[in-house]
């Protein structure tokens, strides 16, 4: 074969040696190159799956710029200058875009993704305006809701609970509201409304002792509790209908029944007491009603 290539055509022979000549080439090059350990790039897909996913902080801590930001209004080129992953910076204005509100030092520690050494490195640096606090800041509490303040104090602490009642100290049930109701030791918000709906239904209370007819009252807050004279509100037994009877709390269905069918039969009630011969009317039943009825 070797003498036959002598035997080829000349352009032939030349073309077979350019061929040769580039094979011995690459062949050099693979052998010098190859044996080098290549880096794998960095494509910009990969970077934003590792900002996703919290892996890659867009900022080195030489880059790091720690001054005071607002959580509630800061921008993502701030939020990452501090060092903040694009993972949380996300889940930062996820917060914000559902109306949640950074009111405290101690919200921002609550963020999803944020590591104690993150939190610690930026406590010093969170700074919460005041147009963000609540509402009610606004206005000044009733006089015993607020502690005396010390003049050395620079602000007005306002406590998030009423101050309860001192030991021999009362309130008048006839004229209280909740707030009122809620210094009484025992009492919070969920008796205090219980207290005020139960006496609305009555007409008015009559005996501080009509308490223990809300189920689970406690029995320690009486003695804060005093009741001075008042009039109640009063239901008219010769004019209301059935349904409109059975709504006050001391009468039923079957009382309320009787005085409709002693009505149809008798005529006007003068006095509840002649209604003491029914069976859903004894003595005790007329006695609570006494104070709620009117002829």
């Amino acid at each position: 074969m070797f003498k036959e290539f002598f035997y080829l055509h000349k352009s032939d022979r030349r073309v077979l040696l350019a061929l040769l000549s580039v094979a011995a080439v690459a062949f050099v090059v693979i052998f010098l190159v190859g044996g080098k350990t290549q880096k794998t790039p960095i494509s910009s897909t990969n970077v934003a799956d590792s900002l996703h996913h919290g892996t890659l902080h867009p900022f080195s801590d030489s880059q790091k710029v720690l001054s005071p930001f607002d959580p509630n209004t800061a921008d993502s080129a701030q939020l990452r200058s501090l060092g903040l992953s694009s993972f949380i910076v996300q889940n930062i204005y996820k917060y914000r875009a559902a109306g949640g509100i950074f009111r405290e030092k101690a919200d921002f520690a609550r963020l999803y993704g944020l590591t104690v050494k993150q939190y610690r490195e930026l406590e010093p640096y969170i700074a919460i305006s005041s147009d963000y606090l609540p509402a009610s800041t606004l206005f000044p509490r009733r006089s015993h809701e607020i502690p005396a303040v010390q003049p050395h104090d620079t602000t007005t602490f306002i406590p998030r609970y009423p101050v309860k009642l001192a030991e021999g100290e009362t309130i008048d049930l006839a004229t209280a509201d909740t707030t009122t109701l809620r210094r009484v030791p025992g009492i919070g918000s969920y008796f205090a409304r219980r207290i005020i709906d139960y006496g609305q239904r009555l007409g008015g209370y009559v005996s501080v002792a009509q308490l223990d007819e809300i189920d689970d009252f406690p029995q320690e807050a009486k003695q804060y509790i005093t009741l001075s004279p008042t009039t109640t509100r009063k239901i008219n037994i010769n004019t209301l209908s059935l349904n409109e009877l059975k709504r006050h709390p001391y009468m039923n269905y079957y009382q309320a029944r009787a005085i409709i069918d002693y009505r149809r039969q008798y005529g006007p009630i003068s006095d509840l007491h002649d209604l003491h011969l029914l069976p859903d009317f004894p003595e005790e039943a007329i006695q609570r009603l006494l104070p709620y009825v009117e002829y």
